[in-house]
This record gives structure tokens, sequence and C-alpha cells, in this order.
């Protein structure tokens, strides 16, 4: 990975080598040539105009292509802040299931207060993480013998849920349902497969769990209140299910798989920056108006030495000679981006 890197560091940094020196030598070329042949300075005066055009026809090609990718690049956030909106919201109603759950009396007598009690401030990542030795409470949990059939790994799972922070140690009263979920706790979900409990303990392991989770035991309201939430997330993929073993199994996997990756991929695409190639394309901008327009003009106008248009012609030349280098590897990794 670091090997890759570095040859993509050494394709950015060559032609920008390549160029200085190119710009370099082309100054002291044309200042030896000003020095030893007196009309010189009178052909770069008369080929200014021509120079000015040059970058002028450049920059104003970039900037209205720089002005169109702004506006693309505005309607496109937009468009994800738009998606992010319908798939938090959906996030939301999933939390308002396991809020349920997790407070419902399917769970073993004891449990409860066993983990928020004996084990208060333990979290499931912790569990998870145990290996890094950060969590002398993690390690403890594990070596100790319990008496509710393993359901206390799904009983932190989804506590893990109902947080906001993956620094957080205890659920607050109110459980939080914020307009932009904070990035590192949704790392923390997909990391841990967060969701997946639900199909482990509900299908694919429910034979071994029947007697410990009594899914029956859901307060009847309760159950229509989670079947409504479930239509909201999706219609189509629950509206023939019923208040059972495999709806449960189907919506943890279903969170797993369709809503938690793409909260993350969502949340990614409102906050990149501006693509690499708008940062390149401006720099040239910038670099064309300031040494092929405005200091050549300058020059003209107020009749500066002749070594403000050597630099001139010496910039926008490599700068010109930089686009022919390097061009093709920017679109090649923009379009890998």
């Amino acid at each position: 990975m670091k090997g890759k890197s570095l040859k993509s560091d050494l394709y950015a940094i060559i032609p920008l080598v390549i160029s200085g020196l190119l710009c370099i030598s082309l100054i002291f070329l044309l200042w030896e040539k000003v020095s030893s042949e007196e009309n010189f300075g009178n052909t770069l005066k008369s080929v200014a105009t021509v120079f000015i055009a040059i970058s002028g026809f450049l920059a104003a090609i970039i900037m209205v292509y720089l002005a169109a990718a702004a506006l693309n690049l505005k309607t496109t956030r937009k468009t994800a802040i738009d998606a992010l909106s319908k798939i938090t919201q959906k996030m939301h109603h999933f939390r308002n299931i396991i809020e349920l759950l997790l407070n419902s009396k399917m769970w073993l007598a004891g449990l409860k207060e066993y983990i928020d009690e004996e084990f208060a401030g333990l979290t499931f990542f912790e569990v998870k993480e145990f290996y890094k030795g950060k969590s002398k409470l993690a390690i403890e949990f594990l070596q100790e013998h319990h008496n509710f059939q393993d359901t206390e790994t799904l009983y932190l799972e989804l506590k893990s849920l109902l947080m906001t922070d993956p620094k957080e140690k205890k659920l607050p009263e109110n459980i939080s349902y914020p307009r932009v979920y904070n990035k590192d706790i949704v790392s923390k979900w997909i990391e841990h497969k967060c969701g997946s409990g639900l199909w482990y303990y509900f299908g694919y392991k429910y034979g071994d769990f029947k007697q410990s989770l009594d899914y029956n035991s859901v307060f009847e309201r309760h159950q229509d209140k989670i079947m409504t939430l479930a239509n909201t997330i999706d219609n189509e993929a629950f509206q023939d299910s019923s208040f059972n073993e495999v709806f449960l199994a189907k919506l943890g996997e279903y969170m797993n798989k369709e809503v938690i990756p793409k909260l993350y991929q969502v949340q990614g695409s409102t906050e990149k920056s501006l693509p690499g190639m708008m940062l390149y394309l401006y720099f040239i901008f910038l670099f064309l108006v300031i040494f092929g327009i405005l200091l050549p003009i300058a020059q003209l106008l107020f009749n500066l030495p002749l070594i403000t248009l050597i630099i001139s012609f010496s910039f926008v030349s490599s700068t010109l000679f930089f686009i022919a280098i390097s061009f093709y590897q920017y679109i090649i990794k923009e379009a890998n981006s």
C-alpha cells in the first residue's frame, strides 16, 4: 500500500520538478539572450500580446469548466444530502425498533441487571476488541461463566446500536436520534457488523436460543409499532412479514447489509471536498491569469523591466509543459478514485 502511495506521489512530483527546472532554465536563457542581443527585448514585447491572447483563451476555457463543474458538484451534493436524509430516517426507525426490543421482556430474567449493573460501562465494541487490551472489564466479562446462554452478547450489540458515539459508556434515559449520525459510530457498526446479531440469534442459530429469547413477550402494541416501523423502512421488503423470528432475522440482515453501509457511503458523498482535478485546474488557471495576463499587461502599461516579461513567458511555457506531461495522470487518478 505504501509502495502504491509512493508511486502516486512520484507521478505528481516529477512533472512539477521538471517544469520548475524548465522555468528556471528559460528565465536564464532568455535573460542571457536579452543581454547579448540588443533587439531581442523588442521581440519579446511584440509577442507579448500573443502570449496574453493564448493565456486568456486557456484561462477562459478553464474558468467555464470550473464553473460548470462547481454547479454539477452542488447538484450532486444536494442529491447526496437528500439520500442521506432518507437513509438517516431509516436508521432512526431501526433504532426505535431496537429500543423497543431492548426494553421488552423477551430477555431471560436477571440479564439486564447483570449487564447494566455488574458490568456497567461495558460496551459491545470493547468486548469485540478485547484483544487490544484496552478494557479489563471486557476481558473479565469474557472469562466469567454466564447463565444467560450467550444472549448477553446480543443484548450488548443492541445497546451499541442505540449509542451515538463509540466512546459512550452508558445509554442516556432518552435515546438520541441525531440529524446526522457521527461517522465514527457508523464505522464501528460496520466494523463489528452490528445488526447481524438479530439474524444470527433469530435465524441461523434460533434453535439454540429459542428458549432464551421469547419474542412473544414483547407487548402486542409494541409488536404492532415494530411492524409499522419496519414497513416504513422498506414496505416492499417487509409488507408480508409478521412479528416472529423470521422477521427479526430478516430485519437484522437488512439493516446490516443495506442501511448501515449505505448510511456510511452517503455520508462520505456529502463530506467530499473539491475533486483533485478541480484543484489542479484552478491552480493552472491562477498561474495563467497572473503570469500570462496580468504580468505582461503590467509590463506593457507601466514599462516595467524586461525581466517581468521573461518571468511571464517562462512561467506560462513551463505551465503548458506541466499540463502536457501531467494531465493524463490526473485524468487516470480521478477516473479511478
